[in-house]
C-alpha cells in the first residue's frame, strides 16, 4: 500500500492519476502539514475516486493544543466527514508529548466508521510500544511512524520491532523521507507492506508521477 502525501492541489492531482492507493491531503508543506482547504479537497472528490484521507491539524510545531484550536479540529472534521472524507489523519499530544488519550477519543468518535491514522506525533513519544498499544486500544486504524528517528531508514530497526509485534492489530505506516532509492530497502528489513512518501525528489517542489511509479514498484 503506498500513500502519497500531497501539500497542494497540483500534486494531489497528480498523485490521483497514479499508481497511488490513496492520499493524505494537507496543506503547508513547510510546516509539516496542517488542515487543507475545503473547497480543493471538494474538487479531488468531484474528480477521482482514489481515496483521500485528510489533515485535521490547525497549525504547525508541537501537537500540544489550546481549547480553541480543538475546537478548530472538531469542527474540521465535522465538516470534512459531511463532505465524503474517506479518512482522516490527526495526532493529539499532552504538554508531556505523550498521547491525550481523552481528546484522540473525541476526535475517534466524531470520525464514527471513517479509519483514523495517527499522524507522526506518534515519534515524539517517550516510549514507542507503549504508546501503539494505547493507539490500538482507542482504535485508530493506522500509525504513521518512522520508529521514533527522524526518517525511516534511521528508525528502520524500530520500525521492525513495531511490525513484529503490532502488525495484526493496526497498520504501521512508514513513512518519513521515504523514497524510491530505499522503499526495497526499508521493505526488507523491516517487513513493511505500507508506505508513504510525498514523492517529491530532490530540488523538486512538486509530486512527480515517475517517482510514484517508482516508489509503487519498490513496494510491491
Amino acid at each position: 500500500m503506498l500513500e502519497i502525501a500531497c501539500f497542494e492541489i497540483t500534486s494531489a492531482e497528480t498523485a490521483m492519476k497514479s499508481m497511488a492507493d490513496r492520499i493524505e491531503f494537507c496543506d503547508n508543506f513547510e510546516l509539516g502539514g496542517t488542515t487543507p482547504d475545503f473547497y480543493e479537497f471538494l474538487h479531488l472528490k468531484r474528480t477521482s475516486k482514489t481515496p483521500v484521507y485528510v489533515m485535521i491539524r490547525p497549525k504547525g510545531g508541537p501537537f500540544f493544543y489550546s481549547a480553541v484550536e480543538f475546537i478548530q479540529m472538531k469542527s474540521s472534521m465535522i465538516i470534512f466527514k459531511e463532505a465524503g472524507a474517506n479518512g482522516f489523519v490527526f495526532g493529539i499530544l499532552d504538554s508531556h508529548n505523550e498521547i491525550d488519550e481523552a481528546k484522540n477519543l473525541e476526535l475517534l468518535e466524531l470520525a464514527g466508521e471513517i479509519p483514523c491514522t495517527f499522524h507522526r506525533a506518534f515519534d515524539r513519544t517517550s516510549d514507542l510500544e507503549k504508546s501503539i498499544k494505547t493507539l490500538i486500544k482507542l482504535g485508530f486504524k493506522t500509525v504513521l511512524t518512522s520508529g521514533g528517528k527522524s526518517d525511516a531508514m534511521k528508525g528502520k530497526e524500530n520500525l521492525k520491532n513495531l511490525i513484529e509485534k503490532y502488525s495484526g492489530q493496526i497498520e504501521i505506516l512508514i513513512g518519513g523521507g521515504v523514497r524510491s532509492d530505499n522503499i526495497s530497502e526499508l521493505k526488507e528489513f523491516t517487513g513493511g507492506t505500507s508506505f508513504h512518501s510525498s514523492a517529491i525528489l530532490k530540488y523538486d517542489t512538486f509530486v512527480t508521477e515517475g517517482e510514484i511509479k517508482k516508489l509503487k514498484q519498490g513496494c510491491s
